[in-house]
This record gives structure tokens, C-alpha cells and sequence, in this order.
């Protein structure tokens, strides 16, 4: 099992910036790609970023291409995503997952954080 928990969320003005941590315990922390998902309100479930286990490749979803870095701290059980330039329709509860394979879709992901909202106002 692994354990994630979620923070850094809340709510930003557009333009502004926010920094998502994802604490990680349980199983060997290295040994999982690491994913943040987002779903927004009456939306379904997407990828915004992937990272492999390494941290040498990487994946970002079209629309936060040049905004949103993902990064992680093997040393700390940690993933983070740091969310630049923000918009409107970047407002999403995040969520961050684990999984064996370095995978662009949900279900290749086994272990799945509770979520943090991210709110962006115009």
C-alpha cells in the first residue's frame, strides 16, 4: 500500500501561482511513476502531468504545457506541481497517484491521494 496525501491548494487569482505537494508513505516511494489528475466541476477525470520514477521523463497534458512543472524528491516521499500562470479553467480538485507504470491514463494508476481544490478567479 502507499499513502498519499495532497496540499498546497486554494484559491488564487488568475495569473497567480500555487505550489501542490504530494507526501507520499508506505511502499518504496522510488519505485512508482507519479501522476497529478485534476477533475473539474461536472468534468471528468484528466492528467495534467506525469513523472516517471527516475524524474527523467516527464508528461504534460496540452493545456498546461509551459505553466505547470512536475517534479518530485525521492529523498522526501514527495511529488510536487508547480502551477504558474493560472487560469479560470484550471479551477479542479487535484489529485495525485502512484502507480508501476509511466502512464498517461487513470487506470494505470494504483494508489490515489484524497484531493486538493484549486480555485482560480478571474
Amino acid at each position: 500500500q502507499v499513502q498519499l496525501v495532497e496540499s498546497g491548494g486554494g484559491l488564487v487569482q488568475a495569473g497567480g501561482s500555487l505550489r501542490l505537494s504530494c507526501a507520499a508513505s508506505g511502499r518504496t516511494f522510488s519505485n512508482y511513476a507519479m501522476g497529478w489528475f485534476r477533475q473539474p466541476p461536472g468534468k471528468e477525470r484528466e492528467l495534467v502531468a506525469a513523472i516517471s520514477w527516475s524524474g527523467n521523463s516527464t508528461y504534460y497534458a496540452d493545456s498546461v504545457k509551459g505553466r505547470f512543472t512536475i517534479s518530485r524528491d525521492n529523498a522526501k516521499n514527495t511529488v510536487y506541481l508547480q502551477m504558474n500562470s493560472l487560469k479560470p479553467e484550471d479551477t479542479a480538485v487535484y489529485y495525485c497517484a502512484a502507480g508501476l507504470s509511466f502512464a498517461a491514463i487513470a487506470r494505470m494508476y494504483e494508489y490515489w491521494g484524497q484531493g486538493t481544490q484549486v480555485t482560480v478567479s478571474s
